[in-house]
């Protein structure tokens, strides 16, 4: 039962990091640095303050009770993470929400799910256990619908002609948008990593009666300040270079009050997806945490990937183009069910 639920919480992080970019989408007449950086506000300092601050008792003690090296790791990681999530929201700006988040999204699921079990020396165990093997089975089957899904973009990008391309996402660029997409990934991984190194602040949490679902929740908050840091020093630098400061006062601009309103709605939503993943991993036990990364982006791809064919990205595309994208949100699926299986021996 506590994997079934698991699952569902992840299915609905997963749904919340699939879908904010959408409202992000209809700001109009500001530029991206200006909607980025609200984003960043509502995302990474608002939410997860006051959904901590209702949710752990004694907030302003837990964060501040472990050790300097675990807050300075966990903010780090956070650091590294937040220029992920930078330039992955750079990747759908050039490649479009389907792509862009296959392509990103696998490197990131890979990095982030195989290396900490790697790092822990805990890899071999799970080798020894018929769970521990199903798990594993199921990142890897997860891994390669991952890379089909990724295919199916590919395919899409031969499909359409140029202009077909600039219809469905207006900055179309595939060269540039699967470079970022790739740097994306990578780093995105980070944050696997920050709630790894913040593990000590979660036990500190736990000791001054913070209930188990919610003892993430004070990590998450150390996470994303440091990617706030990196998403707040490069906005301001673009907001600089391009004089775009004036969104905020120009008089001209009309319904700016919508735009931050989107713009919030966004950045509390890319929010939810972290809230419901630290209660998710709390469901899967200690020995299978790892594969709630797997997870959490397989359910983002599916949901981003259905968000995608709404909009109409994969307008015009081929029989075969869409065979191949809904082949791989078939065996991304599966894969999670087999995770689930493994689990809940």
């Amino acid at each position: 039962m506590g994997a079934l639920i698991g699952l569902l919480l992840h299915a609905i992080g997963g749904f919340a990091a699939g879908s904010f970019y959408i409202p992000f989408k209809l700001i109009k007449k500001w530029s991206w640095e200006t909607s980025w950086l609200v984003l960043g506000f509502a995302a990474w300092i608002f939410a997860p303050i006051i959904m901590a601050w209702f949710t752990v008792p004694n907030l302003i003690e837990v964060l501040g009770a472990s050790d300097f090296e675990t807050k300075f790791y966990t903010f780090f990681f956070g650091m590294l993470w937040g220029i992920g999530g930078l330039t992955f929201g750079l990747s759908m700006r050039y490649l479009g929400i389907g792509l862009g988040m296959a392509v990103a999204l696998g490197f990131t699921a890979a990095f982030g799910t195989l290396i900490p079990p790697l790092y822990n020396g805990t890899f071999s165990e799970l080798l020894q256990t018929k769970g521990g093997i199903l798990v594993l089975i199921g990142v890897i089957i997860s891994l390669i619908g991952i890379a089909i899904a990724g295919k199916a973009g590919i395919l899409k990008e031969k499909d359409l002609n140029a202009e077909e391309q600039k219809e469905a996402v207006a900055e179309f660029n595939l060269s540039k948008g699967m470079v970022i997409a790739v740097i994306s990934g990578i780093l995105s991984a980070c944050f696997a990593f920050g709630l790894t190194a913040g593990k000590p602040i979660a036990e500190e949490a736990l000791k001054l009666g913070v209930k188990d679902i919610f003892q993430n929740n004070p990590v998450i908050v150390w996470v994303l300040w440091g990617g706030f840091l990196t998403n707040f020093i490069w906005t301001i630098i673009l907001s600089i270079k391009n004089k775009t400061f004036s969104d905020f006062t120009d008089k001209d601009i009309p319904n700016k009050p919508k735009n931050y309103l989107l713009a919030i709605a966004g950045g509390v939503t890319w929010y939810f997806q972290f809230f419901f993943y630290g209660m998710g991993t709390t469901f899967l036990g200690e020995k299978y945490e790892f594969a709630s990364w797997t997870l959490h982006m397989a359910f983002i791809i599916i949901f981003s990937t259905l968000w995608g064919i709404y909009f109409k990205e994969w307008k015009g595309v081929s029989t075969k183009t869409m065979r191949t994208l809904w082949l791989g949100l078939v065996v991304i699926i599966f894969s999670t069910v087999l995770i689930g299986i493994g689990n809940s021996f």
